[in-house]
Parts: C-alpha cells; structure tokens; sequence
C-alpha cells in the first residue's frame, strides 16, 4: 500500500534555526535553516520509502483559532528578520528537491497535516508524520506513526503511551489539562504531566474527569474546579482538525524528482559546498545510491521485516480521527547539529552513521563468526546438516524479490552462536571470500532438501532471492514472522520490533551499517566484519525468537492448527504464484487510458459548462465558491474552519438530487483508475519474464486476509464497464484460458454457520436464493411473489447486518426513513432470532475476552472494545460481528489455495494458480484441461472444511480475467 510522508515544515524551520549557530554565506545571507530543514528532508527520503509527500507550512496571517480565542500564540515574539529572510528561499529549496509544498490560508500546518492524514487513513494508506510537536502524537493509531527526525524519535501507539503515559487518543485530554506554552493555551494551574496522567488514568477521559471534578481534593483539585469553564475551549484548541478544505488532493501530492539546474542555483547562493558535490558527481551514481537505500532499508524484506505493505488497516477497529503494526522506534540519541545539519564533513558524518548506541548485548556476539575458508564452510555445513532446525537468512542487493542477487548468508543452530558467509562484498579492502557459484552448488542439497529443517523471518522472500540462482529453497518450517501474526496479528512483526518485545534486545539499526542520505552504501559494500555482526545476528535473533514463540503456540492447540495447517502451508503457495506472476496486455491498458485521458476532459469541460466559469476540479476551495456560492447548493456539513464541505459523502449526497457533484464524482473515480492502473501497471511489467509480478503479504490484515502491493491487485473496481476493461487487460497465455472460481455468499453462509439460525440454514440447504428468502420473511410475502425491489432492499439488509449496519446506515443506504430501516430490521431479528442471538452473545464474548475468533480459531483482538468513549466502543461492537466472518472467510480461501496447489502437483496438470483476490482464486489453464478443472475445483474448495452450510464455488473462464470472473 502506498505511504504518505507529511513533513511539518514549520516545526522544523524554527527548530533548526535555534539549533544552530549564526550560519551565513560569504555574502551574509543567514543559511542554518534553510541547511537544517534541508538536510532533514534528506534524511527523511533515505529513511521512509514514500510514494507521496508533503512539506507543509504555516500560512501567513490569522487562523481560525484566533476567532476562538484571540490570545491564542498572542505571547509570541516577532518572527527574527534572519529567519524571516530565509523562507522564500526555503520554500524554492524545498520544491526543487522535489516535494510538494503547502501552506493553506487560515489554518495551521497541524490542521493540513491532520486532514491529509484522514484522507490517507481512508484510501488504506500509511501514514508517516516527521515532526517535534507533541500536539500531532494525537493523530498517531495502526498505519501513523510520529517521527522527530532530529533526536530520531518514532513512536507508534504504544510508543506515545509510553512516552506520555496516555494513549494518543487521550492526547488532547492531556494536552488541555497541562495547557500548552507554546500556543499559549492555559491549562490547569498545577497540573503537570504526572497529574493530568493520574486523573486520565482514574477517570479514563476529560469529560469523565470533568463529571467528577467534585471529587478531587486537593489545591489541584480547587484550580481543576476554577478552570471547567475554559477546558471544552482549551480542549477544542488543542484538538487538530481533520476535515479543512485543502487546494490539492492526495494524488496531486507524489514524491517528485529533484530540479537539478534551481538546486545549483540555490546551492551556490549559499554554498553548501558538499551537496554541489553531490550534483557534479553525476546523476546517475545518486540514484543508484538512492536505489541501494530503497533496497535495504527492509533488509530486502528478509530478516528485518515485513514487506512493504505489511501493515494491517481495519478502520473498524479505530477511534475516529480529531488511525500498526508499525515498527516502534527507539531513540539513539540526538546526533551533533554539525552532522544533523551540515554539509562537508558534517554531513560524510551523517552517511556514515552515528555510532551504535544500541543492539543487542555485546557478550553473545563473541559467538559470532566469518567464513572465508573452505574448512571454516566445511565445518558449517556439518553442523547445519547434524542440527534439527536451522536459521537462515539471506542479505542481497535490493527489494525486489524477482531481482534481488545473494550477498551473503547468515546460520544458527544455537543461540549465541551464529556464521556469515559473504559471498559478494566488493570493498575495495574487502578479503577474498569463497566463489559464489562453488558454495550455492555446495549447499544446494541441503538448501533443496526436505529433511533438513530451516527456520527464517519472512522466508517466502528468501525463497525468491534463491531461485533467482536457481535454487529452489525446501524443507521450511517454521517463520517467525508468521508465529508472530498468529499470536498476536494486532502488533508489529518486524524482527526489530519482536526482539524488542518479546526479547528485550535492541539490535543493530541498518542504517548504523550501511550509513544514512544520498551517500548510503549498499550492502555489498559494509566492511565484512561489520556485516557479520549485522548478518549473523539476524540469524540468532531468529532462533531465539522461534524458541519464545512457538511454544506459546503450541500452548493453544487452535493457534498451534493454525499456523501449523495454514499459515505455514500457504507461504509456499503463494511464493510459488508470485514467482509465476500474470500476464497483461499493454496495448488495451494504453488505449483505455488514453481513452480515460479523453473521457477525462470531457467530464472537466462539462463541469465547467455546469459552473459557467472554468476551475480546478481537483481545488476543494474553487470547488465551495463553485458549488455554495455560486450555484447555491445546500451545505451538508461544514469544516473545522466553518467552511462548507467538499469531502466525498458531502458530493455523494448533493449527487442525489445535483448534476455537478455527480460528474465531480466521475472524474475523480476515473481519474484513479487512470492513474493506478490503466498509465501504471504496463510500467510494471518484469523484463525477463513479460509478467507483473505482485506481492502477497501474508501479515497484514488483522482478519486474515491476504493483502497485495506493487501491484495492488485486491481493489480493481469491478461494477462500472471501466473497471472491468482493466480486468480484461489480464489475459491468458496462447491456447490458455483463465478462470475464475469464487465462493458465492460466502459471508452470509458463515453466518449461518457460526448463529445456527434455523430458517437461515433451511435456505442455504436448500439452495434457495437466499436475497429472494430473506425478502420473503421481511416484506410477509411469498418468495415467488417477490419484486426485484424488494429482493434488492433484503440483499442490503442480508449484508448490513452481517457488517453491524444500524437503522440509520440502512435507512441512508436504501434512502428510506429511520423508522421504515428499523421496522425492517426488527422484522429481520424476529425471523432470524438465531442472528440476533449470535450477535448478543459475540459482543458479550468480545467485551469479557478482548478479542473473537473464526471457526478455525483465529483470534481477531478488539482493543476499543471496553472504551468509554461510545464511537469506539460502537466500531469494535461492529467489528467483533463482522471479523468472525471476514477471518473465516480468509482462512477458508487459504486452505482452498493449499488444497488447490497439491492437487495440481499431484495430478501432473500444467494449470496453474496466479492470483488470489478476496474469495476468488485465479488460474492459468491449459485449454484442455478446462473441463477437469471445471469439474473438480468446485469440489476441492467446497470440501476444505465441513460447515453446516454447503460451501458453493461458481466456476467461470474465458480469454481474460473479466470474461472468466
């Protein structure tokens, strides 16, 4: 999924302003500020992979704020006429290195940064803040985290609890009770931190605290009692907004590439003499330095973490914004300003890392050793061939699974105990290491070997990175990342995170390795004694993670079933499909967007012709003086500042009833789809085999369910005709056919299954239509007597309820009265008291144990499930409804694909699966293996589990993915 960095600009100019002494080029212009934000903007590309981004700034003049409250920041001194002379020139630097740059009148760079944010958190993306204000802690939840690039700061949910001793959706509770000096909100006199703490903790939330105030004692307790009529203001003043109107959309805001010939320009204005260095060593050596950084900055999705993507995003489960398994972070101390800002020699300093200050203890990695000799890789091998389980890891040169080439690799049989084996380090100081080809022809027997037991975090990865040297890696069987998901699929499973966790260590940091900015090395090129002590930890880590883990496993035999029957088995499942990738065709992805480019225009000279003026459809600001000014449409709802909305749900229902929100509406759809898919995925396509090659992440959602990225192939719109042209782009091999075969009503079925409702299950025994059934028993009316309309108004309910829908979400859905919604759902309960019965008793469940679980016994942990704020608690009720169907529903397409795959092995069929999307499994077929496949897939994937209910499989094909689904 793609990732949005927001940079609080603002923030950061004052911070290295101060920071820094009195800089100035020989023409005495002041530089400090303008070197340090730079210079963190540098830091921040190297660090965070982001395919969209922002500078964002605080615009000049007054903010809605100082309406409320005019003595708002009113204690600030002037702005230093040295600082103030560097802006404009930060604002062109900033540009030119290719970031997009905002500042929106009448909010405050908070605002921006919390309004891009929901907009991001909605989309499914992640979310990285780099900021030093505390303030933006409250935006942090699962896909945000809050980045102080100057101490190196990261902090996750968790992490802003245990830095503030609240969680960050009691920030702002905590924030207007200590009050803020910076803004010049007063909080309550005397009360600091530890306060504010301890009446959060006692009294869970301000307003609680605030229904209670009587009963604090104490001086304190007297100015909490002087101070309740300001708090809802002071409250209000700390809370960022999430809903302003901003001048650019979240797909006008991609990371750009840099302006070469206006950073000289600027560079030799005030002589930053290293980074004019940089530009003359050549374009082409920095990007495959930036390149070498993407690459690694995952470990090359090995031991150190999850693939990209891999981080789960159920808004169900979240507060609603004023949301991870992100990694948390560990300080390592603030660095020298010379290397935090400086160019030079400051900033050699800087790309070659500070020194350690962390990993893990010292003592065990004695026990590390290099192998640079035949007798020391001879000794190795017995010992790996005698062991019964066996880490491994690999280190490689870059990200790609389909490109990435060994570097090295790293073994342990014990703990404290580990080797490297490097085998294409190429400093030039670098010792002769053992012949690549020699060592892999070597160990292929025990790499391609089902009796010798290997363990790793995130193997599947490893397992590409070999058969890119024609390996094919056997004998899996255990990963620790997996172990990880299955025990807890709510927290980070990263190796970092888990051996902070679960071990207590701290290990070493990639970029403590291989340094940070444009002059990162890659790993081939670290020192090799370096390496090992990077390498081999990885390995040991493992181990000792594995031994932690996995007996907590096997303490649950439905965990242990798990990850044991499922999870593991389907890691080489999907390796194998997306080594196989799909094939697409280019020449219908190019005419349909240059169609789309046309149907594009159309849709922008038809707006402006409803408008009667041009304007910028993508402006939310032209857009309100368009739709409210001028044209005078009623407003739904209003922003933050007072300003009448724009958002999606504004234009969806001004769409009912207005012809312009619902062209607005069009182009924006199309608009993504151009650019996502149509312009996008021929760029995609691998080289050496003519396929896009997706990646499947196993660890993601917290349901369960399989997630895909680089392509995302899980959300190609598939009701409108131009949806559906991107699906036909996927097309089948000569004398092939694709096919398609999708659990029908899945969802609906587990339902039945898991309430033992009777009339719901008499349906699907019977095989009725189950819509045309359910509008039977709520209209009073025969089945064969039922309308379309009414068939169409229960497949609503049918699937409503099952996503804990209430009587208003039905009502606006069918566009009906509250009270017309809520009779029918009455009607629904009384004839089906089973699912009312269920649905009591799972929140009851979900309240006592934290968490539901699936048929199989996947737990799906529901943290807001006893908050006292009634909008969570509500979420995590619809939640713990819905995740034990969504769970069981993935857990079931996940044995469909194992059961699937062996019996394509085993049959000797020459079909192949490709992808896997929701509850629909995807192959290649031979055409005359269609009527087998036909006949005998329907009956695999309905006979992998024995529910109450027939598990029914539709089978379709034809030349391309659309004409087969």
């Amino acid at each position: 999924m793609p990732t949005l960095l927001l940079v609080d600009g603002s923030s950061y100019l004052y911070r290295a302003f101060h920071a820094l002494p009195d800089l100035r080029n020989s023409q005495g212009e002041p530089t400090g500020a303008i070197r340090g934000v730079l210079s963190m903007l540098r830091r921040l590309e190297s660090d965070y992979k982001a395919e969209f981004r922002a500078c964002v700034f605080d615009a000049k003049g007054k903010t809605f704020r100082d309406d409320w409250y005019p003595e708002y920041k009113s204690h600030r001194p002037p702005m230093p006429d040295d600082l103030r002379a560097q802006i404009v020139p930060l604002h062109e630097a900033v540009q030119a290195e290719g970031w997009p740059l905002l500042a929106v009148e009448g909010v405050e760079a908070d605002d921006v940064i919390g309004t891009l944010t929901r907009q991001a958190l909605e989309r499914g993306w992640e979310v990285v803040i780099s900021t030093g204000d505390k303030d933006l802690t409250q935006l942090v939840r699962p896909g945000v985290q809050w980045v102080n690039t100057m101490s190196e700061e990261v902090l996750d949910s968790a992490g802003v609890e245990a830095k503030f001793g609240v969680p960050p959706e009691r920030i702002v509770d905590y924030l207007a009770l200590v009050g803020d000096t910076v803004d010049n909100v007063p909080g309550v006199e005397k009360c600091g931190p530890k306060t504010a703490v301890k009446w959060l903790t006692e009294y869970g939330t301000l307003d609680n605290l605030v229904a209670n105030a009587d009963k604090v004692g104490g001086k304190v307790g007297e100015n909490l009692r002087r101070h309740l009529d300001f708090l809802p203001l002071g409250k209000k003043l700390v809370t960022v907004a999430t809903d302003v109107e901003l001048p650019v959309t979240l797909d006008e805001l991609p990371a750009r590439a840099d302006d070469k010939v206006a950073l000289r320009a600027l560079y030799e204005r005030f002589e930053f003499r290293g980074w004019l260095k940089d530009l003359d060593a050549g374009a082409a050596s920095v990007a495959a330095s930036k390149a070498a950084t993407e690459a690694r900055r995952f470990d090359g999705q090995g031991s150190r973490g999850q693939a990209p993507g891999d981080v789960a995003f159920d808004p169900s489960r979240l507060a609603p914004l004023p949301r991870s398994s992100h990694p948390q972070g560990f300080s390592v101390g603030a660095a020298p300003a010379a290397s935090l800002f400086g160019d030079g020699e400051g900033e050699e300093q800087l790309a070659a890392g500070a020194a350690p200050t962390g990993g893990v203890a010292g003592a065990h990695r004695s026990g590390y050793v290099t192998i640079l000799d035949w007798p020391g890789f001879d000794a190795w091998l017995a010992k790996i061939s005698a062991a019964a389980l066996t880490a491994f890891d690999t280190e490689t040169t870059c990200l790609n699974p389909m490109a990435a080439q060994l570097v090295g690799m790293s073994f342990a049989v014990e703990p404290g105990e580990a080797a490297y084996l490097p085998l294409a380090h190429r400093a030039s100081d670098a010792p002769a290491q053992l012949p690549l080809n020699e060592v892999l022809d070597k160990l292929r027997p025990w790499l391609e070997s089902d009796q010798h037991a290997k363990l790793g975090q995130n193997l599947k990865y490893d397992a590409h990175v070999l058969a890119n040297h024609g390996i094919a890696l056997r004998g899996i069987a255990h990963d620790t990342l997996l172990e990880s998901y299955v025990l807890e699929s709510d927290k980070p499973h990263d190796m970092d995170s888990l051996a902070k966790r679960h071990l207590g260590l701290a290990t070493i940091p990639y970029t403590e390795v291989c340094g940070k900015g444009a002059k990162q090395i890659g790993f081939d090129e670290v020192a090799i004694d370096r390496a090992t002590e990077y390498a081999a930890e990885d390995a040991d880590v493992t181990l000792r993670l594995h031994r932690h883990l996995h007996p907590q496993l096997q303490g649950t035999a439905a965990l242990d079933a798990l990850y044991r029957d499922i999870e593991m088995p389907v890691l080489g499942v999907l390796q194998r499909m997306e080594r196989t990738g799909v094939l697409i065709d280019p020449f219908l992805l190019s005419q349909h967007s240059e169609e789309l480019g046309r149907r594009l225009h159309d849709l922008e000279r038809e707006a402006h012709d409803l408008a009667g003026q041009p304007f910028n459809l993508g402006s939310p600001k032209q857009l309100g003086e368009i739709l409210f000014g001028k044209l005078g449409l009623p407003v739904v709802k209003k922003t933050a500042t007072g300003q009448p909305s724009t958002d999606e749900e504004v234009l969806e229902k001004l769409a009912e009833d207005y012809p312009l929100p619902k062209l607005l509406l069009e182009h924006r759809s199309l608009a993504k789809l151009k650019s996502t898919y149509a312009d996008k995925l021929p760029r995609m396509v691998n080289p050496k085999t003519g396929r896009v090659h997706t990646s499947f992440s196993q660890a993601t959602a917290v349901t369960g369910r399989l997630s895909s990225s680089e392509p995302n192939l899980q959300n190609i719109p598939i009701r409108t005709p131009e949806g559906r042209r991107i699906r036909a782009a996927f097309i089948a091999p000569r004398e092939h056919l694709i096919v398609s075969a999708d659990y029908s009503q899945i969802e609906l079925r587990i339902m039945a299954h898991l309430s033992d409702d009777a009339r719901l299950l008499e349906a699907f025994a019977q095989g009725e239509d189950v819509h045309r059934a359910t509008a039977g028993e709520v209209f009073g009316v025969a089945p064969a007597e039922v309308t379309s309309e009414q068939r169409r108004y229960a497949k609503v309910i049918n699937f409503g309820l099952i996503y804990g829908m209430s009587a208003h979400g039905l009502a606006k859905n069918l566009g009906i009265e509250r009270a017309a919604a809520q009779s029918w759902i009455d009607r629904y309960f009384a004839r089906y008291p089973g699912v009312a019965a269920y649905m009591d008793r799972t929140r009851a469940e979900a309240r006592e144990q934290g968490y539901v679980e699936t048929v199989f016994g996947r737990r799906l942990y529901l943290p807001d499930i006893r908050a006292s704020q009634a909008g969570r608690r509500a979420g995590a009720e619809r939640a713990a409804i819905n995740a034990p169907m969504q769970g069981t529903a993935a857990d079931l397409i996940k044995k469909a694909m194992i059961a699937t795959d062996a019996w394509l092995a085993a049959s000797g069929l020459k079909s192949r699966l490709v992808l896997q999307v929701h509850d629909e499994l995807v192959l290649e077929v031979p055409k005359p293996e269609l009527d087998t496949i036909r006949a005998e897939l329907p009956k695999l994937m309905g006979g992998v589990a024995e529910l109450k209910v027939p598990l029914l499989v539709e089978v379709g094909a034809g030349d391309n993915w659309d004409e087969a689904h």
